[in-house]
């Protein structure tokens, strides 16, 4: 079953997400942001400031998720103007961010992490990435520009939405198997087998 604001706002208080908003964010300092912290069925984190990079081409490589060359990912530089903070995501290319929010999901829930529509319109697709059961940490968050422009990714704004859904508690979770992508810090952590 999807869980509600209610459910969201009391798990929270337990450490599901921190930081928190316990409501949904609009404004900061009186600017305009995109929306993030609590809605009625999910949760709109945050693009961290701290870690964005887009994949380019070295002459010579393909990329392979199972030897991954962390050379082919370029950090991109933090720009700042009177609309807030952004990285620049080149126009038809791929980039990997890093949630600000802190993650501890229950042993009986799943968290799937959509996009959202603001990015959606101007051509942004944020690839629909699952947190499994007793999973934590910061998600490594990914990115496609499918426009032909090149686009902004605004960092402390919101970028994605969680859904979290509630079940039976599994036999074995992320955490008990000792997932790969266990409690990742708050940088982006590249492909592993």
């Amino acid at each position: 079953m999807i869980q509600n604001d209610i459910w969201i706002k009391h798990m929270a208080a337990q450490g599901m997400i921190s930081p928190f908003s316990d409501s949904l964010i609009r404004r900061v300092d009186d600017l305009p942001v995109i929306s993030f912290g609590l809605s009625s069925y999910g949760y709109d984190i945050r693009l961290s400031p701290k870690d964005f990079r887009v994949f380019r081409h070295i002459p010579g490589t393909i990329i392979d998720p199972k030897n991954f060359n962390p050379a082919n990912l370029e950090p991109v530089q933090l720009h700042e103007d009177k609309n807030g903070q952004f990285f620049i995501l080149p126009a038809h290319s791929y980039g990997l961010g890093v949630a600000l929010e802190q993650l501890q999901v229950p042993e009986n829930v799943t968290v799937l992490c959509i996009g959202k529509s603001t990015y959606a319109r101007a051509g942004i697709i944020a690839n629909l990435t699952p947190a499994e059961a007793g999973w934590q940490g910061h998600l490594t968050l990914e990115f496609s520009n499918s426009s032909s422009a090149d686009c902004r990714i605004y960092a402390n704004e919101g970028v994605v939405q969680l859904l979290f859904f509630q079940g039976d508690r599994c036999e074995t979770s992320y955490q008990a198997r000792k997932g790969k992508y266990q409690n990742q810090p708050e940088q982006v952590i590249v492909s592993k087998v």
